[in-house]
Formats: C-alpha cells, structure tokens, sequence
C-alpha cells in the first residue's frame, strides 16, 4: 500500500470519502470539511493546510482516508500542548509545523482513521508518524479518538493522552420532568430556579433546523456567534459563508436553539445532530440575562433530545459546571508521536502522571453526583461515538 496527500478534501470525491466514514458522525464527513476549507475556515492562511492521507492498494483502490493537516499553531484544536512547544523551543527544535490527524475545531470525539479493515487502519496508523519523520516535523497527534483508532495508533508507538469533558446521557425519560426527577433535591431546585429566571425574563425558544430559516435570519446567528469571540479579543473560527453554506443546505445537520425576547432575536445555540448524537458547537447572545446560557445550551439541548429520542448531548470540552446540570464524566483520549527521543521520553513521563489524576479526577467527580443515590454516576470509559470552549 501507498499514501498520497489531498490539498483539498474536494480532490476526492464526496461519495468514494463518505464511504469510509458514518453517516452517524457529521464532522469526518466530505460535505463538513470541504465547507470547511472552501470558506477559508480550515486554510492555510488560518494556519490549517489540509495534506490530507490517502492509503491506496496496489490496485490505486482507495483503501483508507486520514483527515490531516500540517498546522502552524496549536489554536482551535482543545487538547493543548502549548508547553511541548516551549520545550521543543528550549531544545533549538522548532515545534511547528507540526501534523494533525483531527477535525478542525471540532472537540468531539470519533473517527479520525477511516479504514476499509483492520489491515487497512493499522497500515494508515503506521504511515502516520511516518509521514512527519520524513518531512522532518516535530510531531504528529491525533486527537478525539474512538477506541479502534486509539488502539492501532498505539500499536505504531504513539502515546496515550487523557481529558474528560462532560456528556448528558438519554435514560429512557418521557419527558424533561422525568430527567429532572433524577437529580438529587439540591440540584434539582437550582436548575429549577435557573429556569424560571428564563421564562420571567420573558424569554421563548425554538428549535429548528438551518435550512429551515432564511438567510437573514442567519446573519443575525452570526452576528451573535461572532460577539462570543470579539467579547474576548478573537477573531471567530467559522466564516459566514460556512455558515450559509452548510448550514442552509438541504439536510443539513445543524440544529439551532433559538432565543427571542419578543419578535428578537436574543441568543443562540448551534449545535449538530448526527445518529443518536446531539453535539453542542458554539452560542452567542447580545445581552446578558440571568442564566440563560444554561437554558439555551444545556437545558434546551437536553429538552430536545427528549423529544427526538436522541441518546447523548455532546455539549462541548471542558466545562464542570456542567456536572451540577445533569451531565456526566467521559473520558476523551488522543495519541502522539514526538521526532526528537527526548521530547517523547519526557513527555511519555508526563502523560503517565497526567491520565493518574485524570482518573482520579474521574472517581472525584463521580462522589459529586448531581443525582439521586439510587442513580449512580460513574465515569465513561470512552466517549460515545459521537465542542468549542465558547460554547461550554
């Protein structure tokens, strides 16, 4: 087998790419990426330039595809390893580029290596690392892995990073009330309070799909999207013509959780719905109103996916204040492989230390349950198959 490199994900086409990813996990799909890099959101001026693998057989069949990108920085990614850098810095090796096999911005775990078998993914784990010590970069990581990527990336030498983000779990509830009966008194009288703080204020929601609403309506989403990141000196990941793009076109996954006080609108919640998944992405509002972040990324999210029998709401990386709403501990995992022997040695020591507190992070936050003694919590060995810091 052999790999080769896209500059742009549309080189391949849309249905030989889809094949080899689920129709269940929306961000490894064609239609994602290439908005993506045709919007200028995942480009080389944004420092993100698409090298995607390619693995063929000895026949030219496309045997397996690993997004990839040679990146300039550590920005937009949420597994940080800004200190790797001024370690490699210290040593006179320069960090960046550096090789990505992840989706941009997009902090969810799922399926990184898309592979037609086992042999095929193993091979594409391989190349990997490969790839990066022939053209003589620092590092290639992985990140937001499902458990058979992890595993074959393992086995080519890449070390085992851990995080925990926090996802709400569907337990068969008829309706929103029954969830809520599940928190302990405590929480449930907090979150109780938080929602009615919303509905004095006068606020009222909908929940539609992008290509439900028309492209007016859209400017404004940006428009609030947008004032997340000006609120803190940045510049926004996502372009408006991304959003117009993928975001309006038929079938689109993008769900958004509509604020309005009165005929205005106030805030919003873009999410994305993919199989049983419901993944929190980004907000905004223009005004500050009691506790309306929490209706409108958390309760609303969670009120929806009651109502459409989904199984799990992503809401986002990090975020504890999340446990107090009702969602629980799940480990997230990455892989990494660093060229220099003494920058991987140390960190593999660090990494050590690292998932050591992760888990007892985990046994932590499972002795705060927001529920019911009977409603147990426990910490998620992985991730469900399944966002952005703005959003949790």
């Amino acid at each position: 087998m052999r790999v080769r490199h896209l500059e742009r994900a549309s080189a391949l086409p849309a249905a030989v790419w889809n094949s080899f990813f689920p129709d269940a996990y929306p961000f490894t799909r064609h239609e994602f990426l290439d908005a993506l890099e045709t919007h200028g959101c995942a480009s080389p001026e944004t420092g993100w330039t698409p090298c995607h693998a390619v693995l063929e057989d000895e026949s030219g069949t496309v045997a397996g595809i690993a997004p990839l990108y040679l990146k300039a920085h550590s920005y937009g990614e949420f597994v940080f390893d800004f200190s790797w850098a001024e370690a490699s810095q210290s040593i006179g090796r320069p960090y960046y580029p550096k090789l990505l096999n992840a989706v941009p911005f997009t902090p969810a775990t799922g399926p990184r290596l898309g592979a037609r078998d086992a042999a095929a993914r193993t091979a594409l784990a391989t190349a990997l690392p490969e790839i990066a010590r022939a053209n003589r970069l620092s590092s290639m990581h992985a990140l937001f892995l499902d458990g058979p990527d992890l595993d074959a990336l393992g086995a080519a030498g890449c070390l085992e990073r851990n995080d925990v983000q926090f996802h709400w779990r569907n337990r068969g509830y008829a309706d929103f009330g029954g969830f809520v009966a599940r928190l302990s008194s405590d929480k449930r009288k907090k979150l109780l309070r938080e929602r009615r703080r919303v509905a004095e204020a006068g606020l009222r929601f909908e929940v539609r799909a992008g290509d439900e609403i028309d492209e007016a309506a859209w400017l404004r989403v940006y428009e609030l999207y947008s004032n997340t990141y000006e609120e803190r000196g940045q510049a926004p990941y996502l372009t408006l013509d991304f959003f117009l793009d993928y975001g309006q076109r038929a079938g689109t996954p993008v769900r958004l959780i509509l604020a309005y006080d009165g005929e205005r609108l106030a805030a919003v919640a873009i999410t994305v719905q993919g199989g049983d998944t419901l993944y929190g992405r980004h907000w905004g509002a223009d005004q500050r109103y009691h506790s309306l972040h929490f209706e409108t990324c958390y309760y609303q999210g969670i009120e929806w996916c009651i109502r459409e029998g989904l199984q799990c709401f992503d809401a986002g990386a990090q975020g504890e204040h999340k446990l107090a709403r009702g969602f629980e501990p799940v480990r997230t995992r990455s892989a990494h492989w660093l060229a220099d022997p003494r920058l991987h040695k140390a960190v593999a020591k660090s990494l050590l230390r690292e998932r050591e507190w992760v888990g007892q992070r985990g046994d932590a936050l499972a002795d705060h349950s927001p529920y019911r003694q009977d409603a147990p919590l426990e910490i998620a060995a992985e991730a469900p198959l399944a966002a952005d810091e703005s959003y949790g």
